[in-house]
């Protein structure tokens, strides 16, 4: 009996029809930038200091340049103030007062700078920055800056519940819905971002763009590796993800244009309206159709699919039953996860891999923006990385299999972000290399993560396991913003540290992973325990019944 892909392989496994679907996705997933990392320009932090009335008045009145006002005025300024008290605190003294002397402001007040009291910023703050962000709008600074952090881990938050959702809506009502109506709420989430007036308000919009924006990301991609053949699934699922690095260089652009946050986020949010033009140009997947019992459906599809490609469906392939081979259904369980040895070192292995890709994924994407020279160019070049890193994994995947690769790009994660950390703050240039390093070596094992999860599992449970491990990655999206933020006051390099610890620990886990490079996908819990032996089980497949004959597979 044949099966879709032996159809697939008549009327072309990625010819012109997957090719077209697999480019307007990309789309899709190229959008998804600002979501994920939108923190980056958003909540961009620029330096900052209290405002003090006064201050600007007397810098007039004696002629002293921004640099001598800020040495004067300013708290433990040295320079670039990056101390708590030079942004969080002010000296407690009336600079309307007369008499103050332009040369020792501070001792002519009858104190100095280590005696004169020091207050909080009851007045705001003065922003170094030509644009604005979050940070700049609702002073997320100083007392307030776990605000930001609540802000990034809203949407990741969100991630971690609309996944489990939308993965049963795309299931139970297939792909092509799925997409649509979370198109649709993703854009809708994106134009109230723009207007609604107050934090807090923000914060609850941002948690429910999460909940639709990853499941329409993910939608998006269980469609296009479905309409291919077995030969480029693979291919086209990682440059799907690449086209998210794109995304990158776009996202950046932009920003650069528009430096207002409210006003990037409309720009990026209203070019998404187009998507919902998905509806005319882009197809059901043919194997949900299959696996819900709907035949015509997924034949008229597959015949647009020849139609389009030139090609001419054989006859026999025309008249199709749907028929899945069953022996014997198993109900999956969360217990089933960690019930055998195999598979529970499998399951403990992946969760903590999915945790660290997510933690230093975002995690240097957000330290890079603290430390930025010119947040642009940095971003730009951290992005540029991403792409020699699919490449890489194309290449050596089929060649040296899955276990080292994916070992050493976290290893290399791991020690770059620890050589990042001790390069000194005046090679700045430097550093930049090391982050860029980091950024590729982590960008490799997220995109290797993703797909190797699928490998290691048997059938009845595989996406049970996906779902699991991969929902780790959201839960370090939640606490990596309060580790980045929160351990710079510490010590500004110790996320750094932190995170090579992460890689360094992931990169030694994977090597006690089985190698998958040229295996069946695992059936039973019994091929998934016995992995070592050379032999592939057969694989479950899902077969059509040709009315009036039938063809088997020499």
């Amino acid at each position: 009996m044949p099966t879709l892909d032996d159809i697939l392989e008549h009327i072309g496994e990625f010819d012109r029809f997957q090719k077209q679907t697999f480019f307007v996705l990309c789309l899709l997933s190229a959008s998804f930038t600002p979501v994920y990392v939108g923190v980056f320009f958003f909540g961009f932090i620029p330096e900052h200091r209290c405002f003090s009335p006064g201050v600007a008045e007397l810098s007039q009145r004696c002629g002293w340049s921004l640099e001598e006002q800020l040495n004067h005025t300013v708290p433990e300024w040295d320079g670039h103030g990056a101390s708590f008290d030079s942004r969080c605190r002010r000296y407690e003294v009336d600079w309307n007062a007369t008499g103050i002397s332009c040369t020792d402001p501070l001792g002519s007040l009858g104190g100095s700078g280590s005696t004169a009291p020091l207050g909080p910023c009851r007045d705001g703050w003065v922003y170094n920055s030509p644009g604005s962000s979050l940070v700049t709008e609702f002073d997320l600074v100083c007392e307030d800056s776990w605000k930001l952090d609540l802000f990034q881990s809203s949407v990741n938050a969100g991630f971690f519940i609309g996944s489990i959702n939308i993965g049963y809506i795309a299931d139970r009502f297939g792909r092509k819905f799925c997409l649509l109506t979370t198109i649709l709420a993703n854009i809708v989430c994106g134009i109230l971002l723009v207007f609604v007036p107050t934090y807090l308000w923000i914060v609850i919009i941002r948690f429910l763009q999460g909940l639709v924006s990853k499941g329409c990301w993910t939608a998006g991609y269980i469609l296009v590796t479905e309409v291919v053949g077995p030969q480029y699934r693979r291919t086209v699922g990682i440059l799907y993800q690449a086209a998210f690095s794109v995304g990158l260089l776009v996202f950046d652009a932009i920003a650069y244009a528009v430096p207002h946050w409210r006003w990037l986020q409309l720009t990026v949010t209203l070019p998404t309206c187009f998507f919902l033009l998905y509806y005319w140009c882009l197809p059901e997947s043919p194997r949900w159709l299959i696996s819900q019992g709907k035949n015509d459906k997924a034949m008229k599809i597959v015949s647009d699919m020849a139609k389009k490609n030139g090609k001419k469906m054989p006859s026999h392939f025309k008249d199709i039953q749907f028929e899945e081979e069953d022996c014997g259904k198993q109900n999956p369980s969360l217990m089933d996860l960690f019930r055998t040895p195999q598979i529970r070192k499998n399951t403990l292995i992946l969760m903590y891999n999915w945790f660290t890709s997510s933690v230093l994924y975002q995690g240097l994407i957000m330290h890079m923006g603290m430390d930025a020279e010119n947040m642009y160019l940095d971003f730009l070049y951290s992005a540029l990385v991403e792409f020699p890193a699919a490449f890489i994994i194309i290449v050596t995947i089929d060649r040296l299999g899955r276990r080292y690769p994916w070992a050493v790009s976290n290893v290399v994660a791991g020690a770059a972000c620890l050589a990042t950390a001790l390069i000194p703050e005046d090679m700045h240039s430097l550093k930049v290399v090391a982050a860029c390093i980091g950024r590729m070596g982590i960008t490799m094992a997220f995109e290797m993560v993703c797909f190797v999860s699928t490998e290691l599992y048997p059938t009845y449970i595989r996406n049970l396991g996906v779902m699991v491990c991969s929902s780790l990655c959201d839960i370090g999206g939640v606490l990596v913003p309060f580790i980045v933020y929160r351990l710079v006051e510490v010590w500004h390099d110790l996320p750094l540290i932190v995170f090579t610890v992460l890689g360094l620990i992931a990169g030694g886990l994977v090597l006690l992973l089985p190698e998958t490079k040229g295996r069946v996908l695992p059936e039973t819990v019994e091929d998934v325990e016995n992995f070592h032996r050379q032999s592939a089980p057969k694989a479950k497949k899902i077969y059509l019944r040709v009315q009036g004959s039938e063809v088997t597979r020499g």
